[in-house]
């Protein structure tokens, strides 16, 4: 997905790894240390990343749709075909 987006991994996770956070405790900031693993609430990142899922999961809803084990929702008088809500 992510390279017929024309984005690599290994930018996604640069991203992902050169974070840092400090943390307000009473109201004094903790010394800074980067995240081990995933994104947080706030991301800059996470819309991007909610992107690339779905469009992977419209590509599998095609294909699934083109092999006939699943039928779209058709709406209104022209009948569009409605596979994901």
């Amino acid at each position: 997905m992510l390279v017929r987006t024309s984005f690599s991994s290994k930018w996604i996770e640069g991203c992902l790894k050169s974070a840092s956070i400090l943390v307000l405790v009473n109201g004094s900031p903790t010394a800074e240390f980067s995240p081990k693993r995933g994104s947080w609430q706030g991301d800059p990142l996470a819309p991007f990343l909610f992107n690339v899922v779905a469009e992977g999961l419209n590509g599998l809803m095609r294909r699934a749709k083109e092999e006939n084990m699943y039928k779209a929702f058709q709406v209104g008088s022209n009948k569009v075909e409605i596979s994901i809500l």
